[in-house]
């Protein structure tokens, strides 16, 4: 969860009261929230000859994006305890009666298609306020937005540029402006370059680097305010004197772009002189369709049973009661018209965790206090435990394998492109394997479509043990399948590799005739979970097979007949001396790979 610092004495005067540690504890422990750490309770650092302010480290829930700041924080707290009424949140015209413009090419399309505004006129920054105001965006650049590379977050001196705006995507070396805090002008290759050894920015840089455009805003007279998500220019900075921002944002995700303009501006809308009123920015984009106001600060509107909240705290509240509940959690509630058993909810525009009635009843519980609920047990068991039956396979498979003498591994599912089909002699014929949109390292691409990869990898990192290594696992591997919804499905398949001096061919095929006898005792006794119609005639056998992953003349197929239906369900044999090769492994291998779900 994330962590926020706030000052001690400045959070206590907003609230209007000084509280002992251990009582604003307990107050975030009702709120449900954490506080982690007081620092006054600690020897504190001294800066420029003056002892550091004591800190309230406070962990937040990681869905409240709403108090990652400290006007968040204080202003909950305060509506919690009754100290303070919600909000109303409006927007309101521009003094002057023009909106704002931002007009989006359709160029952005390729880069960050989505782009919303607002403008907080009037603001009165203390410095306190102002770095508030800055830490509460790198919060969401660092969580919601994900690096800055679902949302990219841009703030101006409004009275520095002049509108309309145009957000476009133009070719880096078309892209000229001086950047935050810097004197000289750069072109968009030189910023990169320049940036490139930056502790702060260079992890940014990789999601626009490889694009042939790069997205800009320009205000009217062609200055850049913002080359997206990388950094703003110096031109438009804000500082403690600005009295009017302007707000942009870009996005690769519209959800999230809404959600994060309407936290930052809903907060810091509380240091205007006309406390929480925003004035709307006109976006017009009509390629993809996305010509709007921005912000929209319109309550959702939604309903929640009142037994459901009842039965969820096992409390017997009225529509009344639990109306003045949520009023102490910032929502607007009133009993319903139509039902006795609902209660008609205005969900705040920075509530966007609020999904599911499931959200209000544990707000209700929270204003109520969970300390107060009644403690009872259960007078009945909501279910009753038992594995499925997959995994109940997969635990006889594993236990009958382990008391052959042979040890379980558990490699990581995600494998390399290579390892899952060069080094195994085989080839992808982009049907088979599922792969990832942008892998981070070379070692993660595919998800596996063998269990070989990983029992080979798990011999080769442990090849200063002694011989023979004998190891297995009973996991899944995943294929595409379109037929699906999902397009791709998992398999449950046995796998067991032998490392060691000899071949050890016989002992791969003797592991394997005992699992399959094993398995088809289960099905003739019946045993537990196993039990099916026809399966006294279930019956296997091998037939050698020519595959490329195995030394020629060396390999079997494994065939099943079960309920009359015949098919191969996996292979074994004598790795191929190429395949040994790529791994690094100087021993021979013989290996054996089966889907056991077939026997289901």
């Amino acid at each position: 969860m994330p962590t926020i610092s706030v000052d001690k004495a400045r959070l206590f005067e907003a609230l209007g009261q000084d509280y002992t540690t251990e009582e604003f504890d307990e107050l975030c422990f009702d709120f449900g929230i954490e506080l982690d750490e007081d620092t006054s309770l600690s020897q504190r650092p001294i800066i420029n000859g003056k002892q550091e302010p004591a800190q309230l480290k406070i962990e937040i829930p990681a869905n409240r994006y709403d108090m990652l700041c400290f006007e968040g924080i204080s202003l909950m707290l305060n509506i919690f305890r009754g100290k303070q009424a919600s909000p109303d949140y409006r927007l309101v015209a521009p003094p002057k009666g023009e909106i704002q413009t931002i007009n989006v090419s359709k160029e952005t399309a390729r880069i960050r298609p989505y782009v919303a505004g607002a403008v907080l006129r009037n603001i009165n920054f203390t410095k306190e306020s102002y770095d508030s105001f800055i830490a509460l965006q790198d919060k969401l650049h660092q969580n919601l937005a994900r690096q800055r590379s679902l949302v990219a977050i841009g703030t101006h001196d409004l009275d520095t540029i002049e509108g309309p705006f145009t957000y476009e995507a133009l070719p880096p070396g078309d892209i000229d402006f001086v950047p935050l805090n810097q004197s000289r002008s750069m072109t968009a290759v030189e910023l990169m370059d320049f940036y490139r050894g930056d502790r702060h920015l260079s992890r940014y840089l990789p999601i626009i680097r490889d694009s042939p455009v790069y997205p800009v805003i320009f205000d009217s007279k062609r200055t850049v305010c913002s080359m997206p998500p990388i950094i703003n220019g110096n031109h438009s900075k804000i500082t403690l004197n600005t009295r009017n921002v302007f707000v942009d944002m870009t996005a690769t995700d519209p959800t999230k772009l809404e959600i994060c303009l309407n936290v930052l501006v809903s907060m810091f809308s509380q240091h205007l002189e006309e406390p929480f009123t925003v004035e709307p920015v006109k976006i017009v984009s009509p390629h993809n369709r996305q010509s709007r106001y921005t912000p929209d600060l319109t309550p959702r509107e939604t309903q929640a049973e009142v037994s459901y909240i009842n039965n969820c705290c096992g409390l017997s509240l009225t529509p009344s009661d639990i109306c003045s509940l949520l009023k102490r959690m910032s929502y607007a509630a009133s009993p319903s018209r139509v039902s006795p058993d609902l209660i008609e909810v205005h969900v705040p525009p920075t509530r966007a965790d609020v999904l599911h009635q499931a959200d209000i009843m544990e707000d209700v519980a929270i204003a109520y206090g969970f300390n107060k609920l009644p403690r009872s047990f259960p007078s009945e068991s909501g279910t009753i435990a038992q594995p499925l039956m997959i995994n109940k396979l997969s635990d006889i498979v594993r236990l009958e394998a382990a008391m052959a003498g042979w040890s379980e591994v558990m490699p990581l599912i995600l494998c390399s492109h290579d390892e899952n089909f060069a080094w195994l002699n085989r080839k992808d014929d982009g049907k088979t394997a599922v792969r990832l949109a942008n892998p981070k390292t070379a070692e993660y691409q595919v998800v596996r479509t063998s269990l070989l990869p990983g029992l080979l990898k798990t011999i080769r990192e442990n090849k200063h043990h002694s011989v023979p290594m004998k190891v297995f696992e009973v996991s899944d591997v995943a294929f595409k399948d379109m037929d699906l919804e999902r397009k791709s499905r998992n398999e449950r398949h046995f796998a067991a590799a032998w490392y060691g001096k000899s071949s050890g061919f016989e002992v791969v095929h003797g592991l394997m005739d005992r699992i399959m006898l094993m398995l088809k005792s289960a099905f003739v006794t019946s045993e537990e979970g196993l039990q099916a119609k026809g399966i006294e005639e279930a019956a296997y056998w091998i037939e050698e097979v020519d595959d490329p992953t195995f030394f020629p003349g060396h390999a079997a197929a494994i065939h099943v007949r079960i309920e009359g239906k015949e098919q191969v369900i996996g292979v074994f044999g004598i790795l191929h001396p190429t395949v040994l090769e790529k791994f690094e492994l100087r021993y021979p291998v013989s290996t054996l790979e089966l889907d056991i779900e077939v026997f289901l």
